[in-house]
Formats: structure tokens, sequence, C-alpha cells
């Protein structure tokens, strides 16, 4: 049966991953191939949108609606290819050497495109199996939190949760939570040689970029021996930053982005604390010099951890499904799991791939993790038989 299952998903993954649902773009064509592939198998689909409706999570439940269902949930959107040195068309899945390249084969279209391959085995389950498939993960899990809780509001109350990020088909129980700032720096332009007329947003920007590079080292420095995460502690990292207009022309504008992902029981707030309190004085003094001039810090997002915690079945579920009779793991990327876990769902990770892959230029997933992949659908359609 998992060969019947394997073709049937490498298709579903060549149509998923054509639409190039970077984060910054919509991800809607995607939801509507899906919404129609669901509706050709005759189960219903729910929308939850976002403010715009430019982007939409979906969630289907597949078999009878009672209790003791299974979540699959996976996100819909990638990470961006500018700049990547890639082998072969990323948004079209290219096989060399047993492996399935294309952006978002192992990140995470790959377990989607499992998942709705078993469409027609899990409808014959006497428990449901509810898809749910995100927006906007990559860049904070923003999209999922109102889908979980429409569907914690609406569904047949599911026994566990299954996120499947890839994690070569081993059980994860715990993962880092992040929180994504913004910094917004306004100056005063000026003659870059007049430097006491102005005030460069620039400078200002490096100043405050350097106390985060310092705090990230503090945190290295600090870190807990005995925590099962690596790196073990604490990682603070600026993805983006832009600003200024010319070299001669004091920098008017500046903004830069930053993430922190603590591991559970470390408060990002708290470590964020000072470097808050140096920004609020800092917005003061700009501000007395140039009423315009300023700076501000906003929070993008803030997806928490997930721990072991009221996973214990779960975890034994999945365990028989794949086989994994080894020690539970975490890992150190962020994931929905611990907003599913928020919610009151036993939750899990387990999915094809490995994260080492995610990301890169030349993503892929490996056809043995397919196939491992589609084994594990088919015993899920087994067991809630």
């Amino acid at each position: 049966m998992t060969n019947a299952l394997v073709p049937t998903a490498r298709d579903i993954l060549a149509r998923l991953i054509a639409f190039d649902t970077t984060s910054r773009n919509s991800n809607l064509q995607l939801i509507a191939w899906v919404e129609d592939y669901l509706g050709q198998h005759g189960v219903t689909s729910t929308r939850v949108v976002n403010d715009d409706a430019s982007k939409a999570n979906l969630y289907a439940s597949v078999g009878p609606a009672v209790e003791g269902g299974i979540i699959l949930s996976g996100h819909s959107d990638v990470v961006p290819v500018d700049g990547q040195d890639w082998q072969s068309d990323p948004w079209t899945v290219t096989e060399r050497d047993g492996l399935l390249h294309g952006r978002g084969t192992c990140d995470m279209k790959g377990f989607i495109a499992l998942a709705l391959a078993a469409v027609p085995l899990f409808k014959n389950g006497a428990k449901p199996v509810h898809l749910a498939f995100s927006y906007d993960e990559e860049i904070g899990c923003l999209g999922a939190p109102a889908m979980i809780d429409d569907m914690a509001a609406k569904l047949p109350k599911p026994a566990l949760a299954i996120i499947g990020e890839p994690t070569m088909m081993k059980v994860i129980t715990g993962h880092k939570g992040i929180t994504v700032h913004e910094v917004e720096i306004l100056g005063h332009e000026a003659h870059s040689s007049l430097t006491h007329l102005g005030l460069s947003a620039n400078m200002v920007a490096v100043e405050l970029m350097h106390d985060l590079a310092e705090l990230a080292r503090n945190l290295w420095e600090n870190a807990d021996p005995a925590s099962p995460f690596i790196p073990p502690h604490a990682t603070l990292t600026i993805g983006r930053m832009e600003g200024g207009t010319a070299a001669n022309i004091l920098a008017r504008r500046a903004h830069f982005v930053f993430d922190l992902r603590c591991p559970p029981g470390v408060d990002p707030e708290v470590i964020l604390a000072p470097f808050k309190t140096k920004i609020a004085a800092l917005d003061g003094e700009m501000r007395g010099a140039f009423p315009e001039a300023g700076v501000t810090v906003t929070r993008l997002s803030n997806a928490p951890p997930m721990t072991p915690a009221g996973s214990a079945e779960a975890e034994a579920f999945v365990r028989r499904l794949t086989g994994d009779n080894g020690p539970s793991g975490v890992v150190s990327y962020a994931a929905e799991a611990g907003q599913f876990q928020q919610a009151g769902f036993a939750t899990v990770i387990c999915g094809p791939g490995s994260i080492e892959q995610a990301h890169q230029p030349n993503e892929y997933l490996a056809l043995e993790q397919f196939a491992r992949g589609a084994d594990f659908m088919v015993r899920l359609a087994e067991a809630l038989a």
C-alpha cells in the first residue's frame, strides 16, 4: 500500500512546490488547489483568513465527526530563495541521486503532500484526521493561532496534534520559543561633515546592534550545561538591517529585525528588559535634540516553546507508528507545536527530512524519508480504522 501512496504524494508535492508561497507572497493559490483536491474526495474545508484576506489557513476533517481524532499540521509558506545558488529551479521538484530538490520539499510541503495523499485512507477511519495548514510560520508563527482557536472551538476534541516539521521521523517533545522584534530609528539629516547639526540613525543602530551582540555573547557564556538543546542557551541573531541614503548624508532612518529563541522556562522579556530600558532613555534624548527623531522597538511575534508536559500518551502513540524507540528529543528551532500545546492539545513533532536541509540552497527531501513518511500515514490510517 505504501508503494501506491508514494507516487500520488510525489504528484501532489510537485503541485505544492510549484506555488511560490514565500512568506512575503499570498498563499491563496495553494490553498485553493488544496480545497479543490479535498473537495474531489468529498471533504469540506474551512478557511481562516488574515486581516486583509490575502492569506489563509485551511483546516479540514477527514472521517467521522467524533472525538479522539488526530491533527496533522504543517505550514504552507517557505523561506526566500533570493541570493541562493540553486542548481535547479527551486519551484520544480527535481530528483537527483535519490533526493527530491525544491524549495519546501523538506520544510515542509513534503509532509503536507503525504497527508493529502492519504486522504482516501483516512476517510475510512473510525476516528477522524484533522488536516491543518497555516500561513506565515516562517516569519514568527503568525498565522496558526487564529486557526487553532477556531479548531478548538468547533471540532470534536482531538486526541493529539502531530506537527510535521522535519525530524527524520523521530519523535520530538520540546522546542524553543521565538520572539521577533523590529527596531526603528529616526535621525536628523545633515551633511556628514557637520555632525553637530544632525543625528545619524545608522550610528544609533550600530550602537544598539552592538548591545545585542554583547547580549548574545553573554547568553552563550552563561549557557546551562544541563540543557538538552543544541545550542543549549537562548540565541539572539539580527536577521535584517538597512539604513541611510548616501555616504555623505547623516542617515535619517535605519531599522533592523532580530529574533530571540528561548528554551522553555526562559522568559524573553526578562532577557530584553535592559535593552528596552536603554531604548526608552535613548528615545527621550533623541527627541530632546530633534523632535522628529527617536527610536522604537516593536514585537512582531511571540511563539511559545513546547515542553514534554502532557504529551506522554501522544508520544507513545506516534512512537508505535514510527517504530522510534530512542530517547525523546528536542529541537532548537521554533514551531507551531507550542501554540497547539498552549491551546490544550497534546502535541509532538514528527516529520520526514532533516532541519539541516531547511532554508538552504538546493533544499531536498530524501526519497527514503519520503517513503518513511508514507509508511507513517498508512500506519496512522490503520490505527484509526
